[in-house]
């Protein structure tokens, strides 16, 4: 955990960093991102890059130090880059479309599942004849999009047979053998 903590994040170029008290607040071109941190981590900014600090070596701050170091580095990347993740349908009729932050998904329950899809996160649809629709979902927040990915994988779940359901693209899914005649 403390080895994470003790590399420097390097701050690219457009990106602002504002320390108040003890919350970091980080803007660039996608948006903006704040983190409260624990009045025990110290953070500075030397040349360019974030530095961050542990009062001591006990394992609460050595846990606490990689945590907060990860934390900022994933809202520099957002901020800077954007989250994308991306999800697959696998199964006989299952489809997505979406009408701006609206998602619409058939999965095989005798009703679509509609799902309104927080603004701060584009959602879009890609349906190609002969392949599986995918949904792809893009932030600047790293968790938010984790979150909102989690949520739609929870409506169908992949299962272990056949391996139908919500996937995420590029996912490994441990397969079993069926009955045995």
């Amino acid at each position: 955990m403390s080895r994470i903590g003790n590399n420097p994040v390097t701050l690219p170029e457009g990106i602002t960093f504002e320390m108040n008290e003890n919350v970091v607040t980080i803007k660039g071109k996608m948006g903006e991102l704040s983190q409260e941190i624990t009045e025990n981590i110290t953070v500075k900014v030397e040349d360019g890059s974030v530095i961050l600090e542990r009062p001591s070596d006990s394992k609460i701050h050595k846990a606490k130090h990689g945590l907060y170091r990860a934390l900022i580095n994933n809202m520099i990347i957002g901020v800077s880059q954007g989250w994308t993740k991306q999800l697959e349908l696998v199964g006989v009729g299952y489809r997505a479309s979406n009408q701006g932050q609206v998602l619409d998904l058939a999965l095989g329950y005798s009703h679509n599942i509609i799902l309104e899809i927080a603004p701060e996160v584009i959602v879009e649809t890609i349906s190609e004849k002969g392949k599986n629709p995918i949904v792809k979902l893009t932030s600047y927040d790293k968790q938010l999009v984790g979150q909102v990915a989690a949520k739609i994988r929870s409506f169908r779940a992949p299962e272990p047979y056949k391996g139908k359901g919500v996937k995420f693209v590029g996912e490994l899914l441990r397969r079993k053998a069926g009955k045995s005649a």
